[in-house]
């Protein structure tokens, strides 16, 4: 069962309506006893590092998804700050992060880009994904996915790093250790290219 988390971020819907499209089924999570049938999470994601951590601590299910992830081993896909907080930190607040994956969330740096509007990075932008990772298989010929973000996961093991994007300079798009998956675009709103992200997470 793919449990979507809802913890007051993210559109949980469009996660839910893409699955249901490719008939796979999905439930979503509004407490711990929502989790306990999960055999792969989906943690969505939008808004600022310590709000996202704040809600997730508040939610009463942040134990559970330690144990889940960290002692049962299932299979997560953190997305946008979904994926930002998978790191011990980051530069946007002070909370310490889930720490699932070793790295920390730096702001984007701008001084290679020319036009005057420099972040948010908003918009489509085209990846690269490094050794043939199962998470961004199958995609069309140079895929494009739609980004909204000021800060990226910088990962301390570049092994952690599966594909990257550019702005101004190369970034980390989407990062892996063990089970934990996380990618800093929206699946959700990148077309036949998120569906197959999404797809290739389900049949892992």
């Amino acid at each position: 069962m793919i449990t979507i988390v809802n913890y007051g971020l993210g559109n949980i819907r469009a996660f839910a309506n893409v699955y249901k499209n490719l008939n796979i089924e999905t439930k979503i999570a509004n407490s711990e006893s929502d989790l306990q049938d999960a055999t792969k999470i989906i943690l969505p994601g939008v808004g600022a590092f310590d709000y996202a951590m704040q809600l997730l601590n508040d939610s009463g299910m942040r134990d559970s998804l330690d144990n889940l992830v960290l002692s049962k081993k299932i299979l997560v896909l953190g997305i946008c700050v979904g994926m930002q907080i998978l790191a011990n930190s980051s530069e946007e607040g002070i909370s310490r992060g889930l720490g699932w994956i070793d790295g920390e969330v730096k702001k984007m740096e701008t001084s290679n880009l020319s036009f005057q509007t420099q972040l948010p990075h908003m918009g489509w932008n085209s990846i690269t994904q490094g050794n043939g990772h199962p998470l961004v298989n199958n995609l069309k010929e140079n895929p494009r996915f739609y980004f909204l973000h000021s800060y990226y996961f910088s990962c301390n093991k570049n092994i952690n790093s599966i594909a990257e994007s550019q702005y101004g300079n190369s970034f980390t798009c989407a990062v892996n250790s063990n089970n934990v998956y996380g990618v800093q675009f929206h699946p959700e709103k990148s077309h036949q290219n998120g569906i197959q992200i999404l797809k290739n997470f389900a049949v892992m």
